[in-house]
């Protein structure tokens, strides 16, 4: 495995979680990659973008189906300016790259948001540390292991 899947593991561990890691070789950097791989609804995919809030690293997790909505996000979240994190920016918040970031166990814990979306399914997927790695987990976990606040972020048609 890869120093960002064994951080990773590390982290769930300390969690409480053993999480069961798939890797798929094709790529599961988009949601739709990743849906596709697995065999899931796109809207099962838990992305894990990272904003800047008034400066500040914030972590929206997102169903695979949606946008997020940044002024509902600045709102969750209390900040005047929210923008899209820069990959540079992401990396150094969650010590994983774009595309593979898990929705916990980075370098710094970050305030969490979670699109209430995503508590409907029994299980959603995220990534687990690469752009190739996935893992299954029941929304409940997500949100104890995240530390998440249900906030309204998808965009409205």
């Amino acid at each position: 495995m890869s120093k960002a899947i064994d951080r990773f593991v590390e982290a769930a561990r300390v969690q409480g979680l053993q999480p069961d890691i798939r890797r798929f070789p094709e790529g599961t950097k988009t949601a739709a990659d990743a849906a596709r791989a697995i065999g899931c609804d796109v809207s099962q995919i838990v992305k894990s973008l990272v904003f800047m809030a008034d400066g500040r690293a914030v972590l929206a997790l997102t169903s695979g189906a949606n946008r997020v909505d940044m002024a509902a996000l600045g709102r969750a979240c209390g900040a005047a300016e929210v923008s899209r994190a820069t990959p540079e920016e992401a990396r150094a918040a969650t010590g994983y790259a774009v595309g593979g970031t898990p929705p916990f166990g980075h370098v710094e814990r970050l305030r969490a948001f979670i699109d209430r979306d995503l508590l409907r399914f029994e299980e959603v997927w995220a990534a687990a540390g690469t752009p190739d790695s996935v893992f299954p987990l029941t929304p409940a976990e997500l949100l104890r292991i995240s530390g998440a606040r249900p906030a309204p972020l998808a965009e409205q048609d």
